[in-house]
């Protein structure tokens, strides 16, 4: 290979090759990407399927000035790498390194801070109307992958787009996968348009012989041409996305790159709406990654953690629920591995739903589900759940329906940074009426959580982060009680919630620990008894101080007359922009320095 290759480290650079080059460059780019994040750890399988989408995009089109967006923002390396961050691949995901997403404040062709699914559509055409707004001329491409195409707020902006008949492209990078295999009826929709591929392939052959008759050749093809729309009509029926008024190109390979920057090209000359329709294979280049593309879409790096999971704890008792009760559901928003519903979809396939990446509609079916008598179970990461708000206010908890929200990765995330941190769930349930909000120390505490919540009648949250460390032994649920986890005869009284907080009030000496399983409600009998003259109360959150668990202590004991001093460790009222875990633990004092610190900085109640 050609030692410039790797040199590239710009979009204007890339331009300078020939396709001989650019082939080479796709290579190049495959061995970074696999070489580098097998020690980092990332999105693999997905990044490496949209290698060539990269390059032909920034070949074509001219960043920054023209905007690609990249939903999501898992198959975007090969664009970070192109863009001039090859250097600081070494610490991807990490303190002082990049993002794992696009991030407008990394990179000035990062168009839009991604993270979240199915936005692309809609920051597109909010980029397309403020450009003809504004008399410019740039061009605006969003890339969406078929998983995200399962969001309704893909559909809500294509809605849009065709209407308003704006001018810009989308770029539908068909996989077959999101993180899971991809479900449902867009799925088969996609399916069969992959299958339309007989129409290109078909009139691929008629140019090639037609145009070889001599003399006439020209002139035979030029009438033919009058046809194609009927011959399209004919093999290719299904015109969903051009009733919508958003032309369709499609679909094309979406490796043969030679091909891709030729009609790149040419649906860059549309006066609206496109839609450029091309199939990949998720993982393309590493057999491995290719073999189970839902394992290898996100990997983590050499020597990580072999912590215990919650979602194991989460896949056992439903497995063993399942067999005996009937009515035991479970939901998941493309994300059944993640969250641990594998082994009870292949057990139970007619009782587990996966709807998609669709967390507004989970969160509803979920709350029909359980009006029409059965037991749901929707398990889904805290950072998603956000997505379901308004559902989970209006559909569930004002119909006070059974609905059990199983909340993973909630506390801070480390590696997936500032778009994925769980640590809002705490305050944004609080606020609902109805409904009530646990958090589980150890996977054993889980596991008594959810055999409790199989006869527990309403709205109901269980909460945790993705592993656990240390293994307890813990009484039995009692409703809004709290447990005693330590007894001194100190006037220091730790109030920890989740597993992280225990952790770190259990290195400090003398106190009593109070362990927090209920959220909401909190334990008032307990606080009562605890609002003294002379007592330190110090509550301990792996969750947003704004909204959490020590204001609702405050908010309670202001209301009985507030006796006790009470101080609130948590973090911050700003957006956590941390790729580590521990970090983010000691930076926010949820450690054992960070509760000493308030113990001595209250002279009254030194030891």
């Amino acid at each position: 290979m050609d030692e410039t290759i790797g040199q590239v480290n710009s979009p204007q650079e890339l331009k300078k090759l020939n396709y001989r080059k650019l082939t080479e460059y796709c290579e190049y780019l495959r061995d970074f990407i696999m070489g580098s994040v097998r020690n980092t750890g990332g999105h693999l399988a997905s990044s490496l399927g949209a290698v060539e989408l990269a390059v032909a995009l920034h070949y074509v089109f001219d960043c920054p000035s023209d905007k690609i967006l990249w939903d999501v923002g898992h198959q975007a390396y090969a664009h970070k790498i192109i863009t001039g961050r090859a250097d600081k691949f070494s610490m991807l995901r990490k303190n002082g390194g990049i993002s794992g997403f696009p991030r407008m404040t990394e990179s000035e062709y990062d168009a839009f801070s991604m993270g979240h699914s199915s936005t692309s559509l809609s920051v597109g055409l909010g980029y397309a109307r403020a450009r003809d707004l504004a008399g410019e001329s740039y061009h605006v491409v969003s890339v969406i992958g078929d998983g995200a195409f399962t969001g309704g707020m893909a559909f809500e902006a294509l809605n849009d787009i065709g209407a308003a008949r704006a001018k810009m492209i989308i770029v539908l990078n068909d996989n077959k996968m999101s993180i899971s295999e991809n479900v449902g009826a867009m799925s088969v929709y996609l399916s069969r348009l992959r299958l339309s591929k007989r129409y290109s392939r078909l009139k691929h052959t008629v140019k090639k012989g037609v145009l070889g008759i001599p003399l006439f050749g020209e002139h035979i093809y030029k009438s033919l041409d009058k046809t194609k729309d009927a011959l399209k009509s004919l093999l290719q029926t299904d015109k969903m996305f051009e009733q919508m008024g958003i032309k369709y190109y499609g679909p094309i390979d979406g490796h043969d790159l030679l091909n891709l920057v030729s009609v790149l090209r040419q649906v860059k000359n549309e006066k609206g709406p496109v839609l450029l329709h091309i199939v990949t294979e998720k993982g393309k280049g590493d057999p491995v990654a290719q073999s189970d593309p839902s394992k290898f879409h996100g990997i983590g790096p050499v020597g990580a953690s072999g912590e215990k999971k919650f979602s194991a704890v989460v896949s056992q008792f439903l497995c063993e629920e399942g067999k005996r009760d009937e009515k035991v559901v479970a939901i998941t928003a493309a994300m059944a591995d993640g969250t641990g519903l594998c082994a009870f979809e292949k057990q139970c396939p007619n009782r587990c739903f996966d709807v998609g990446i669709a967390e507004q509609h989970a969160v509803t079916l979920a709350a029909g589900l359980a009006a029409g008598g059965l037991k749901p179970y929707f398990a889904v990461y805290s950072t998603f759940l956000q997505r379901g708000f308004d559902q989970v206010l209006h559909d569930v908890c004002l119909n006070k329906l059974g609905v059990r929200f199983l909340i993973d990765r909630a506390g801070a995330v480390g590696d997936d940074g500032v778009t994925h941190q769980g640590i809002y769930d705490i305050a944004y349930l609080s606020m609902i009426p109805e409904i009530t909000v646990l958090t589980p120390r150890d996977g054993n505490e889980l596991r008594k959580m959810l055999i409790w919540s199989l006869d527990f009648d309403g709205p109901l949250a269980i909460r945790y982060p993705k592993s656990y460390a240390a293994e307890y032994t813990c009484t039995e649920i009692e409703y809004g009680k709290w447990e005693t986890v330590r007894k001194t005869s100190s006037r220091v009284y730790v109030i920890a919630v989740g597993g992280r907080a225990l952790q770190a009030a259990e290195q400090v000496e003398n106190a009593n620990i109070i362990y927090a399983r209920f959220i909401k409600p909190p334990d008032t009998a307990l606080l009562d008894e605890l609002n003294a003259d002379g007592n330190l109360l110090i509550t301990v959150e792996d969750g947003a101080l704004s909204g959490g668990v020590g204001q609702a202590v405050l908010s309670y004991l202001n209301t009985k007359g507030l006796r006790a001093t009470v101080r609130c460790i948590g973090y911050p009222d700003a957006f956590l922009e941390d790729y580590s875990i521990a970090h983010s633990l000691e930076n926010a004092g949820i450690c054992k320095e960070g509760i000493e610190n308030i113990i001595k900085s209250s002279d009254n109640f030194m030891q």
